[in-house]
């Protein structure tokens, strides 16, 4: 078709429109095309959308993934004034969105048989659950903090997740159901969103947050409070487990 000195020419795939094929396809007819001279070629219709929307997405998720997790960690060394303790739990958060994602793709390619999911899904669930996993950290550590100062790092963190354990966890749970709720929409991709950040924040609270950060805090003691002052306390002895038994009394002769 000829109009305006523009031809239009219109051609049919082999392969499925959304695969992996048709797009490696539309990439290679870009590039042969571009290379014409004074040409201004374009290739179009719902498979170049489709990897338009991918690469694009891509992009966002090379740009916007570094740029939160640097920010983060800046509020997280400023509020802890540490370096240390806002790496691991950085590691934490990193770890659970991993952990997620990885038991939702499981989850959904061999239980509920869904085709695939948005480009933009992984960059979403990510925002979720790195905002509520750090809201948990600084609850959780930021408690911890103010009890190594008075009793040492081990201590602290027993107290802190004794203090704020509960409110963490009722707090998952509730966010938790929240989100799961969305599983009940006609749509695939809120479907998909609302069980994997269901899931992440019952990991995130149950066993993140209540398990493994305690126990770094324990493992590492002070060392979690570096370059800070607060690094350069030793624990309180520990009070005795059990008091010692009174001594036998003679009897006078």
């Amino acid at each position: 078709m000829v109009k305006d000195g523009d031809v239009f020419v219109l051609g049919t795939l082999e392969d499925a429109p959304g695969s992996k094929a048709a797009m490696r396809t539309v990439e290679q007819a870009r590039a042969t095309v571009h290379k014409i001279e004074g040409a201004d070629a374009r290739v179009g219709g719902s498979t170049a959308i489709a990897l338009d929307t991918q690469q694009a997405a891509a992009r966002d998720t090379r740009v916007i993934v570094p740029v939160v997790l640097i920010v983060v960690f800046l509020i997280l060394a400023l509020l802890l004034r540490a370096i240390v303790a806002p790496l691991l739990l950085m590691a934490t958060v990193v770890l659970s969105l991993g952990a997620a994602l990885g038991v939702s793709a499981l989850v959904f390619n061999h239980v509920f048989d869904f085709a695939g999911a948005d480009a933009n899904f992984p960059l979403l669930v990510f925002v979720f659950l790195v905002a509520l996993g750090i809201d948990y950290n600084i609850f959780l550590v930021s408690r911890v903090r103010e009890e190594a100062q008075l009793h040492g790092t081990r201590q602290g963190a027993r107290a802190g997740l004794s203090a704020t354990g509960g409110v963490i966890t009722s707090a998952g749970l509730v966010l938790a159901g929240t989100f799961a709720a969305l599983g009940s929409l006609p749509l695939v991709f809120a479907a998909q969103l609302g069980f994997t950040v269901a899931f992440g924040v019952l990991l995130d609270t149950m066993i993140v947050r209540s398990v493994l950060v305690t126990a770094l805090t324990v493992d590492v003691d002070r060392w979690m409070w570096w370059p800070s002052d607060l690094f350069r306390r030793h624990d309180d002895p520990q009070p005795p487990t059990s008091t010692p038994e009174p001594a036998l009394l003679r009897a006078g002769s």
